[in-house]
């Protein structure tokens, strides 16, 4: 099971009204623990008033600047967001967890490639990460970027990007599109949606000589863009996303959970200790049951999107509410998201060390 780590903030700026970003002091000893890939994530975990609070951000750095820095947006109602934008100073101590997932490419000195990002908000960071090593180290891609906000200055990292458009002038396009505001070019008005994307085929990008096309921002976006660009002859295979923000759930499509008077018993492996407990069916996900024991396992997003909660089904079956996060190579290896499985048999064994 990946373990957290106390490290310091080393730098606190603020992008945006409601957006600051942050990095952290990685001292010689955890730097190779925290080695990372263009595109992953780290969480964060901090007590705010007696309440820890487990947060997936994505590293907006490149791992070839030796930075390790995320941006953290105010959301309305966000507890962790909003003190985090409010009280965060350098210096403080917060514990963080080593880098993770797979919204990553292969970056290679000898590529020579066509990139296409679409972004939508806060969905610019994975995909800032992305775009700095691109340049960086694959002098002959070409790399597009569409980026989606409302006005001019909610734009994250709006600097930061034109400077790198202004440093990479034969690989770099940038184009934001504001909903709020308005441009000269109307093309460039409103939001990132399917007509949108129509609209800018074969003339912001060409289907024909995309290698590879990065999506992230919300559910939503993230769908209609998908369909988009499969209609215009994008290969499936060719396009990766990372949802930002919590899903939309479609509750008609979840896993009726309904209690039914029997009980589960649960073994959960963890650092070579097992963990029993028992659950009845219908009332909880496992995540949360064993929470409630006082188990220390990892998860950040509850949401079964980011995968800390990942784990591996030993015995036993379960039910998964969403999956957001797992490929299809790891649920047929018994992978699961504890934070939306249920029991479905009277004994489960669930290994978190695997």
């Amino acid at each position: 099971m990946k373990h957290s780590f106390p490290v310091k903030i080393k730098d606190v700026q603020k992008e945006t009204e409601s957006c600051i970003s942050i990095s952290f002091d990685i001292n010689d000893e955890l730097k190779d623990l925290f080695q990372y890939k263009p595109g992953q994530y780290i969480t964060i975990i901090k007590n705010i008033n007696g309440i820890d609070f487990h947060r997936s951000y994505s590293l907006c750095s490149s791992p070839f600047e030796n930075e390790w820095r995320v941006a953290i947006k105010k959301i309305e109602g966000g507890v962790f967001s909003s003190y985090a934008n409010d009280h965060f100073k350098i210096g403080d101590l917060i514990e963080i967890m080593p880098p993770d997932g797979k919204f990553t490419s292969n970056i290679n000195k000898l590529n020579t490639k066509a990139y296409l990002f679409i972004a939508s908000g806060s969905g610019i960071t994975p995909i800032l990460s992305l775009i700095k090593s691109i340049l960086l180290i694959e002098k002959n891609s070409q790399v597009t970027l569409i980026y989606g906000n409302q006005k001019s200055d909610t734009i994250i990292f709006k600097n930061t990007l034109l400077a790198l458009k202004n440093k990479y002038l034969r690989q770099f396009q940038v184009h934001f599109i504001l909903s709020q505001e308005d441009q000269d070019e109307e093309l460039f008005n409103g939001r990132i949606n399917a007509d949108k994307i129509i609209k800018f085929n074969n003339k912001i990008f060409f289907p024909d000589q995309l290698d590879e096309v990065f999506i992230c921002g919300p559910e939503e976006m993230i769908l209609s863009v998908k369909e988009a660009l499969i209609s215009c002859g994008i290969n499936e295979h060719k396009i990766h996303f990372e949802l930002f923000g919590a899903p939309v759930l479609n509750l008609n499509k979840l896993i009726p959970q309904e209690s039914t008077g029997q009980v589960s018993k649960i073994n959960l492996k963890i650092d070579g200790r097992t963990l029993s407990f028992v659950l009845p069916f219908g009332t909880q996900s496992i995540l949360d049951a064993a929470l409630n024991k006082n188990a220390n396992l990892p998860y950040a997003c509850k949401g079964g999107v980011c995968c800390t909660c990942k784990a591996k089904l030993i015995d036993g079956e379960v039910s998964m509410n969403v999956n957001y996060g797992l490929e299809p190579d790891e649920i047929a290896n018994g992978y699961i998201l504890t934070c939306q499985s249920y029991p479905k048999t009277t004994e489960i064994n669930i290994d978190f060390d695997q």
